[in-house]
């Protein structure tokens, strides 16, 4: 069993069973409109250096918490697998807004796949290293990243069993993002709407029959 709790934005904590927490991409919460992540983590992923993803300064950290900034390749967070895939931010091969790691988490048997601000989708042999994860935490506002029609093409493509949209406009967030409800309009798949925190668990995800649109909620 895996604990996620969403921070907003695309800030998200992963919580094993002996509480060893890693943090993707903390926000400041004051320059995007949203409270700043009450949080701490004995590890922290950041997928781009952007300000509304690496604000690990504000994370609580002991002298022993490692922070991993765009880190590529295989490497270990605690006992934890973690690959990091390189990708882009826009179509334009990163010209514009820069590289983008998608990060491929396994955590108590639980992959978990944070793509950051996907901007492009990634060619068929990186789609190959992170295809077929339990959980996609996936930007759904569009206008930084792919498009909601696009980031269905690529949930297809990989076909996690849960997709966590994340990275959309709520009330308050400056930014001009697309609102969760235009996503789940288009979507084909069931949704399941939680609370700030839903727990993972392995055997469960194996036997959902398809696809399922797992929604967090702040409040």
């Amino acid at each position: 069993m895996v604990l996620v709790r969403w921070h907003g934005h695309a800030c998200f904590e992963l919580v094993d069973e002996e509480g060893f927490t890693i943090v993707i991409d903390p926000h400041d919460g004051a320059s995007i409109g949203l409270p700043a992540p009450v949080v701490r983590a004995d590890a922290i992923l950041i997928t781009h250096d952007h300000f509304d993803h690496n604000a690990y300064q504000l994370v609580r950290r002991s002298g022993e918490t490692k922070i991993f900034s765009m880190r590529k390749g295989e490497f270990r967070v605690g006992k934890h697998k973690v690959i990091g895939v390189e990708a882009y931010h826009d179509k334009f091969k990163g010209r514009r807004r820069g590289k983008d790691i998608l990060y491929l988490i396994e955590v108590e048997g639980v992959k978990f796949l944070h793509v950051g601000d996907l901007g492009d989708i990634p060619d068929p042999q990186d789609i190959n290293l992170i295809k077929e994860p339990h959980v996609a935490f996936v930007p759904i506002g569009g206008t930084f990243t792919l498009e909601p029609e696009e980031v269905l093409e690529f949930v297809k493509t990989i076909r996690p069993k849960a997709v966590v949209p994340m990275h959309y406009w709520l009330e308050g967030t400056t930014l001009p993002l697309k609102p969760l409800d235009y996503f789940l309009k288009l979507t084909p798949y069931e949704v399941l709407r939680v609370g700030r925190e839903y727990s993972f668990v392995l055997k469960e995800l194996e036997e959902w029959p398809e696809t399922k649109v797992v929604v967090f909620s702040l409040k």
